[in-house]
């Protein structure tokens, strides 16, 4: 009898698997079919909406907590699809025994989030399940924006399109789990953690043509490749020496075997562009994160892969994440 495993929660291949098996077969239609971050919905005018639900632990992490990170991952998403997001749903599941001192900040550090992101909570719901039934707290964020630039689909990729990533990466899950218990690593390092309205508005306020926009969450950077890849049956060429890890995350991937490409992160995404504007939109990038890099281009219809070549010349198809790789992560 099948069952599910924590691996069809890790972003990787069982993920996809349960997503566009099961469930859209269950769900069919032609919204679900594109494979956006957020449904695109025509309601007079064209609106984006989104949810996502959040079971990080531990529930605060150097950069972040529960709080900031639901109010990111919901406006992220929002903005891959070029809305700018206007309105949030906060839903809480809390677990008898939660300190109210701990849910006032966590509760502060949303509308902090929100603020910043220039939207507003305006529903939401709230249930208290028995200790042990949940882990302090779990938090279900939805979200509605105004399309402000159509057609930022993965539909619209092309070959020939400039790939470019908006910062390093692997940076959310190296500090989850530095932050877990039973590793005891010291560290520096933060989360990427943060909203992505502005900058995606920048780059749409300047005329940049977009073709699709993705936040590596689960799975990271290697997710988002693959799904690309195999979306409409492209390879892509991406270039090691052009995608930026810090030391930290290097060290905590070589101490525990972990693939930083893999990794989550919660503030860093991935852009396809026309190649007449990839300049443009590495400045625009740059203007938010130095290490913002154009990392490689849409090559061929004729296979569906990633390939990664290293500075020596030489190369190897990324496949896509696999198992389960970091549980309870965003």
């Amino acid at each position: 009898m099948q069952k599910i495993m924590l691996s069809h929660g890790g972003g990787g291949e069982e993920m996809n698997e349960l997503i566009n098996g099961l469930i859209f077969e269950t769900f069919n239609n032609e919204i679900l079919k594109d494979s956006n971050d957020s449904a695109i919905l025509s309601l007079g005018s064209k609106i984006a909406f989104s949810t996502d639900s959040f079971v990080v632990t531990p529930i605060k992490f150097s950069g972040g907590d529960i709080g900031k990170i639901a109010v990111c991952g919901t406006v992220n998403d929002l903005s891959m699809v070029g809305a700018d997001a206007k309105y949030l749903s906060c839903s809480l599941i809390l677990e008898e025994g939660l300190e109210i001192s701990e849910l006032k900040e966590i509760l502060n550090s949303i509308k902090k989030t929100a603020d910043e992101a220039g939207v507003s909570i305006v529903c939401g719901d709230t249930k208290v399940v028995p200790n042990g039934s949940c882990d302090k707290i779990f938090i279900n964020t939805s979200g509605i924006g105004e399309i402000i630039c159509d057609k930022i689909e993965l539909k619209n990729l092309k070959v020939g399109a400039k790939i470019l990533l908006s910062g390093d990466v692997g940076r959310h899950g190296a500090v989850i789990l530095a932050s877990r218990e039973e590793l005891a690593l010291q560290s520096e390092l933060k989360s990427d953690c943060k909203p992505l309205k502005n900058v995606v508005l920048d780059l749409i306020n300047s005329g940049v043509k977009l073709q699709c926009m993705r936040d590596a969450t689960r799975g990271g950077l290697l997710a988002v490749l693959n799904e690309w890849a195999n979306f409409k049956g492209f390879e892509l060429k991406v270039y090691e020496e052009k995608i930026a890890l810090s030391d930290e995350v290097v060290g905590i991937c070589e101490l525990l075997g972990f693939e930083a490409y893999e990794l989550a992160n919660e503030g860093t995404f991935v852009l396809a562009v026309d190649p007449s504007d990839e300049q443009k939109a590495l400045e625009i990038l740059q203007k938010y994160n130095s290490l913002a890099s154009i990392i490689g281009e849409v090559v061929s219809d004729k296979k569906a892969g990633v390939l990664l070549e290293n500075a020596y010349g030489s190369s190897r198809y990324l496949e896509p994440p696999k198992g389960e790789l970091l549980p309870r992560i965003c």
